[in-house]
């Protein structure tokens, strides 16, 4: 007698999970009586686990001649009831749920958390009916389908190695970064919406900061030309992303060279604690300007392609100058270097001082002035930005809240 795989079963008991999970869901909207839907949780249960047996006894080609057999019985219980009910919600979901079954035998895990999504979006059909029929504008839609088709289709196809000038340009990280300044502008436009703008901003903001402080910045610029009664608030949230810049690179430190840590505790701190008290000011002048937050806003653009091209195309200009200046500096001097790649990114001459104190090739006081310089650096990148999004009114009140940042760092060495 030969036993059973262990693979076998545990693909069986996924492959039974998953028909149970969205046979129990189609249960509830079966209906009754003699025109009650065909398929119910025992019909999806044995359907997922035909799949998962079919891959298992034979082939791919088992798998398909299973599944055309459902989509046959399918069609005539749907022939049967069309006319009550013209949906085939139920009819496709069964033959997927075959599908599932047989995925189950080589991709568990993927099948799993299909089955589970799957499941998700039947369970709120009526949520997600209203969201697009009442809740969307027709223009809101149109940005939720370009947003998908450039994170869905032109991210995955774009190359995934550097080029161009200086080998500087990866077209997988420009079009990320479209990606990102996309969802981010997306995150608060939902949270105006959600949870007006006095609240909604300043918690994009701090979030969006931890993903990219340069992103947030001139997410928010967008947000407070479109919405120049939230200007405020954006300049909150703008402002607070510097605070997660400031923490991100507090647990680098930590990570990498803890040693560097009471070298730069008060530079941190102090810059962490300014930031916060400028950006809590514009929340202050906010509440008072903008009453409790709840008022109405204005609908909008949720996504906004071209902005976030020109964004990329001002920070692909920030790369191809910092790779120049690299490529006629070179790297053995660590302070130029650290003011050159600081301009793209603050953490990246952080990382590069920190990882040659882990390697004990600079001391932890050396470490200090290139990581503060690459953060000082990186101002004026983030400067730049918030001057192309949001205008002279929005740079002019984000210019002196990185000032303040800036300076509290310097200042605090002196104390560290």
């Amino acid at each position: 007698m030969t036993s059973i795989p262990l693979s076998a079963f545990l693909s069986v008991c996924v492959a039974f999970g998953i028909g149970l999970l969205i046979g129990a869901e189609r249960e509830r909207r079966k209906g009754d009586g003699p025109n009650r839907r065909a398929a119910g949780i025992r019909t999806f249960t044995v359907s997922s686990v035909l799949g998962a047996v079919a891959m298992l006894l034979g082939d791919t080609t088992l798998l398909w001649l299973t599944t055309a057999f459902i989509g046959s019985l399918m069609l005539v219980a749907y022939l049967r009831t069309h006319t009550d009910d013209p949906g085939v919600t139920t009819e496709i979901t069964l033959v997927m749920c075959c599908l599932l079954g047989g995925l189950t035998v080589t991709e568990p895990a993927m099948a799993a958390g299909i089955a589970a999504g799957i499941a998700l979006l039947l369970a709120n059909k009526q949520q997600l009916h209203r969201w697009v029929g009442s809740w969307l504008s027709e223009q809101e839609l149109h940005d939720v389908l370009v947003f998908s088709a450039v994170a869905l289709i032109a991210l995955p196809l774009a190359p995934n190695r550097f080029m161009g000038p200086f080998d500087a340009l990866n077209p997988h990280a420009l079009t990320m970064l479209v990606v990102l300044i996309m969802a981010i502008h997306g995150l608060g436009y939902v949270a105006l919406r959600a949870l007006g703008p006095t609240r909604g901003l300043p918690l994009v903001g701090f979030v969006g900061g931890f993903v990219s402080s340069t992103a947030t910045i001139y997410a928010m610029g967008l947000r407070s030309r479109e919405h120049t009664a939230s200007m405020h608030t954006a300049l909150a949230g703008a402002t607070l992303s510097n605070v997660a810049t400031v923490i991100q690179l507090a647990v680098w430190t930590l990570l990498i060279a803890p040693k560097v840590m009471p070298h730069l505790a008060w530079p941190l701190v102090l810059s962490a604690v300014v930031s916060v008290a400028y950006g809590g000011a514009f929340y202050a002048l906010s509440k008072e300007s903008e009453g409790n937050g709840n008022a109405p806003v204005k609908q909008g653009r949720a996504f906004d392609l071209k902005s976030a091209v020109a964004f990329t195309g001002l920070l692909t200009g920030i790369l191809l100058v910092s790779a120049a200046l690299h490529a006629w500096l070179g790297s053995d001097t660590l302070w130029p270097t650290a003011a050159v790649t600081g301009l793209a990114d603050a953490h990246a001459g952080a990382l590069t001082a920190l990882s040659l104190v882990a390697n004990h090739k600079i001391t932890e006081e050396q470490a200090v002035w290139p990581i503060l310089i690459s953060l000082s650096a990186n101002a004026v990148s983030k400067a730049l930005v918030a001057f192309q999004s949001g205008g002279l009114p929005y740079a002019a009140r984000v210019v002196p809240g990185l000032l303040c940042l800036i300076g509290a760092a310097w200042a605090g060495v002196g104390l560290a």
